[in-house]
């Protein structure tokens, strides 16, 4: 039978033989010629390649994924799939809209952003909180939180689909290997691990803080973070276990925890809080103690630019945007709502011109322009516009909430 070798096998025998042929011995004992410098080229590739394969089992050794869990494209970027405009061929024929539930309207108001019209107002059902691309990229979940549901809409014609009967649904996430979606049952203090696509329950597990809200994952996977809004704690869950492995209190009395976002390369962990008007930075991997950096009044939503290099902190209480610089964890500017607002939850325009953004108390959606911070226009919406969805937006994959790609 023959033996078939993978690619990397190849080159590695084909850099052993070359090798033994350049350096090798003929029948009367003297050596043979040198090798041509064609041949030494290819040996030289195939050595490379042998050692980078090398390099690569060493560092998944090392750091084993969460089995079944797309690879990053940059280990030193987890937001490296979210370029500008390089759509997944899974979303680009989709039209480009932004969703925005209605909190007490009970609709969701989709927008055209060429023109800053609302272009279609869906019924949905009580009290909407957000709208969540699923893992597959195919359905936009409408979280109706009082409704105890998820309502579907495809993205790629606008149909509303049946609602799906859904206990508590405050926020939504996706495991990275897409195998469970994670329902944030903020007023039932539970993590309700279901089916990504049929959303059956497969794990309950109780939380002893109140408010589970927000959260995001490691660069591999293993592990995500939860905010506890009404507790001001945080809780470090196992992906693969569905467990509670880390749970501490924030270091100041009433602290109100909300967005949650790692830093590209996965070294720094924000924390946006309301209370605080700032965001706690932390080390994920050993869970320590937060540090608080002020950013404004009503520190809320939490976004990353095209190109990786700033967060854009939201503070709702003060209508204001932060930008923090990811290379030096300091902030460098601020934007301010062109006559006052609450800027609330939202995303980024797929080509990472446009910051996307709800007002929370005014019933009005913002648009701000990501190179001035200038207000671009202010869309009147529903009742209590909470978690926007800028919908298609650049990534493989989704892992919830308005919109974490990777």
């Amino acid at each position: 039978m023959r033996r078939h070798l993978s690619p990397l096998r190849r080159a590695a025998v084909t850099a052993a033989v070359t090798a033994v042929l350049a350096a090798g011995c003929g029948d009367s004992g003297t050596r043979s010629p040198a090798p041509s410098p064609a041949v030494a080229a290819v040996a030289a590739q195939a050595a490379a390649a042998a050692a980078a394969a090398r390099t690569q089992r060493m560092a998944a050794a090392a750091h084993p994924g969460l089995a079944g869990m797309p690879p990053l494209l940059d280990q030193k970027d987890v937001y490296a799939a979210d370029r500008p405009n390089a759509l997944s061929p899974v979303v680009r024929g989709f039209p480009s809209l932004v969703y925005v539930p209605n909190t007490e309207s009970n609709t969701v108001s989709v927008i055209d952003p060429k023109t800053y019209k609302v272009v279609r107002t869906i019924p949905v059902g009580q009290q909407p909180q957000h709208v969540v691309p699923s893992w597959d990229l195919k359905t936009l979940w409408v979280n109706n939180d009082v409704g105890n549901s998820l309502t579907p809409i495809d993205p790629a014609n606008g149909h509303v689909g049946k609602p799906v009967d859904v206990h508590d649904p405050y926020n939504l996430y996706f495991t990275p290997n897409g195998r469970y979606a994670i329902v944030m049952a903020s007023l039932d203090r539970q993590l309700v691990f279901r089916d990504a696509h049929t959303m059956a329950v497969r794990k309950v597990v109780p939380v002893s803080c109140y408010g589970v809200n927000h959260a995001d994952f490691s660069p591999d996977g293993r592990y995500f973070i939860v905010s506890c809004e009404f507790s001001g704690e945080l809780l470090k869950v196992d992906t693969a276990a569905m467990k509670v492995v880390g749970q501490q209190k924030l270091p100041l009395d009433g602290a109100m925890p909300q967005d949650v976002k790692i830093s590209p390369d996965g070294s720094t962990w924000y924390i946006a809080d309301m209370v605080a008007g700032g965001v706690w930075t932390m080390n994920g991997d050993t869970f320590s103690k937060p540090v608080l950096l002020p950013t404004g009044k009503g520190a809320h939503g939490l976004y990353v630019s095209r190109d990786s290099k700033y967060l854009y902190i939201t503070n709702r209480g003060e209508g204001s945007v932060s930008l923090l610089d990811f290379a030096t964890g300091r902030l460098v500017t601020k934007w301010h709502i062109a006559g006052g607002g609450s800027p609330d939850m939202g995303g980024v325009s797929a080509d990472g011109k446009v910051l996307w953004l709800t007002g929370r108390y005014d019933a009005e959606v913002y648009a701000l322009d990501t190179a001035t911070g200038r207000t671009l226009a202010k869309i009147p919406v529903g009742a209590g516009p909470h978690g926007l969805a800028v919908y298609p937006q650049p990534g493989r994959y989704s892992l919830g909430h308005t919109g974490v790609f990777r």
